[in-house]
Parts: structure tokens; sequence; C-alpha cells
């Protein structure tokens, strides 16, 4: 199956990376340069924590802050799931589902390796279906459901 580690190496070198420092004006300059939803938030080498399109909407705009004053580091979120370099794609889903995260941070023995989203699954689930998941828990309930006419 495939790991957090495979993952992370098939992802480019993220760009999207702002210091916690800056102003949320700036934050959404670039969500908009990189196409993406979301930015990690870094400073130096040490992971802070992401900025994304539902920080702004929820954390500026909702509680009426200003884009030209709020910071980055005011506004993001911190406390996102973790998962390790060994960690499975199956484990990512099931992570994401039970806590309605849209991102995932990679640390390997506390070093940032990178964010898993929820779109990285789903483009690695289609390109590598039987790769990704362990299909003896299919041919369980494959085997389970057998005579009954029904899998669930």
């Amino acid at each position: 199956m495939r790991t957090v580690d495979d993952l992370i190496a098939s992802k480019p070198r993220p760009e999207n990376i702002i210091n916690p420092d800056a102003l949320v004006i700036d934050a959404l300059h670039l969500l908009e340069q990189v196409n993406l939803s979301y930015l990690i938030v870094m400073e130096g080498d040490v992971y802070k924590g992401v900025f994304s399109e539902k920080d702004y909407s929820r954390n500026v705009v909702l509680k009426g802050r200003s884009s030209s004053s709020a910071h980055v580091q005011e506004v993001m979120t911190t406390d996102l799931p973790v998962v390790g370099p060994e960690e499975t794609v199956e484990h990512c889903m099931t992570l994401m589902t039970r806590t309605k995260a849209r991102y995932l941070v990679a640390l390997d023995n506390g070093q940032f390796m990178g964010i898993i989203t929820i779109h990285d699954l789903l483009r690695l689930i289609l390109a590598n279906k039987a790769e990704a998941f362990d299909n003896a828990l299919a041919n369980k309930l494959i085997e389970t459901a057998e005579g009954r006419g029904r899998i669930y």
C-alpha cells in the first residue's frame, strides 16, 4: 500500500509558503498566484500552520477583520491532524473523515515533510486504485455478503 512518504515524494516542491508575519491580503494574493486553496505557514524551516480560504472566510470576513491589517499568524489553522511517513493512504483518508479535516500535516520525527490534501489522496486513488487500498477488507465484505445480495 502507498504511504505518506510515497505521496509526499510524488508532490512537487511547494511554492505556496508564507511567513506568519505576512498580512492576510498578501496571503490572498499568493493564493491566487499559486492557484491553490491553502498556504503553508513557515518561519524559516519551522512549520507553523496552514492558511486557507476557509481561515479567511471564518477568521477574517465573518469576524469583521481587515485583510490589510490582520496577520496570517492571527487567523491560520495550527491544529491539523498529523501523520508520519509510514502511515498509509487509507489511514489518511480515515483520519480526514473522522476529523473533518481538509489537510494533514506530514512530520517525520518532528521534521516537516509536507501537507497532504484530500485532492492529493483522490488523485493517488484514481491513478492507483489497486495499490492505494488493501483489498482484504473488500474481499471480506464480499464473502460476508454472499447469499444476501448486499455489500454494506
